[in-house]
């Protein structure tokens, strides 16, 4: 069940949470950013063990505590190594103060009514079993919004709700994800009918059952100040979206009691040839940054 502490730590806590989740789709690029093209890995298994090296060099940076990450979402075979010589998750927690999440979903579908739905996650209650044997405090799972489409959104909210409440009842918080893209033209009106169908959601959940939720960055500044209020929401977070670091951090700061939970825009400046010295303190700005964004509101 879940840990008090990290509980408190997640409702309460200043700072934010860092996105270390890249999938099989996203390592690739994460990689070419940190300085490893495409030529440096002959296998998938090669370019994992590649991105878990960056990720555990992240994890062991000593900016990177809970005094300002308070948690930290790991894709699934980060999870399953190790850590400074401990499993991930208790590495995280026990040497560095920060809770571990999971992601849990397997990518989108195809794109229909203005939305990408989450493909069938097969097998998530092994892999919740899994994540609970592994002492994940919660986990993350991401859809997507393309257009300010009335069915469309209420499907894609219903459908992270949904399976929200399968993790719930194995005791994790669901870090709940429709992430509404940066670009579209009409993303006020998409965020506007985003917000009635969550608090419709959340209205609908029953006691104790208190969620977590990433949203992109709104037009509207302080839009989502109902949810961030709302007695089911633990934390309300938010996706850097393809928002430059600076424009991210920028408007975070406008939006009262949302924290940040980015993954490019944390790794942006990192890179594998950095002397151990140059990548702390390069991370050690960067996440001082993020924080003071979170904190600002």
């Amino acid at each position: 069940m879940t840990n008090q502490q990290q509980a408190d730590q997640m409702r309460s806590g200043a700072g934010f949470i860092a996105a270390l989740d890249q999938s099989g789709g996203s390592t690739p690029k994460a990689l070419r950013l940190y300085g490893i093209g495409e030529d440096a890995y002959a296998s998938e298994a090669e370019m994992f063990d590649l991105i878990h090296a960056m990720r555990a060099r992240i994890a062991q940076a000593p900016a990177f505590s809970g005094e300002k990450v308070i948690g930290a979402i790991l894709f699934e075979m980060t999870m399953d190594r190790e850590i400074g010589g401990k499993p991930a998750g208790d590495f995280l927690w026990e040497d560095r103060g920060v809770v571990p999440f999971l992601k849990v979903d397997k990518g989108l579908a195809e794109a229909a009514d203005g939305v990408r739905l989450m493909k069938p996650i097969g097998g998530l209650n092994d892999l919740l079993d899994r994540a609970v044997a592994k002492r994940m405090f919660g986990t993350k799972m991401r859809s997507v919004i393309d257009a300010a489409n009335p069915g469309g959104i209420a499907a894609n909210v219903a459908q992270q709700f949904e399976i929200g409440q399968a993790i719930l009842a194995k005791g994790l918080v669901p870090i709940i994800e429709p992430e509404v893209t940066i670009s579209i033209s009409d993303k006020a009106a998409a965020e506007d009918l985003l917000l009635a169908e969550i608090a419709g959601q959340l209205d609908a959940l029953g006691d104790g059952k208190d969620v977590m939720l990433k949203l992109t960055l709104p037009s509207t500044p302080n839009l989502y100040r109902p949810l961030v209020e709302h007695p089911r929401v633990m934390r309300v977070v938010a996706l850097s979206g393809g928002y430059s670091r600076d424009e991210a951090n920028a408007k975070l700061a406008q939006n009262a009691g949302v924290i940040a939970s980015f993954s490019r825009a944390l790794t942006e400046g990192l890179s594998a040839d950095q002397s151990d010295a140059e990548f702390n303190a390069t991370l050690a700005a960067t996440i001082d940054s993020i924080y003071q964004a979170s904190v600002a509101g």
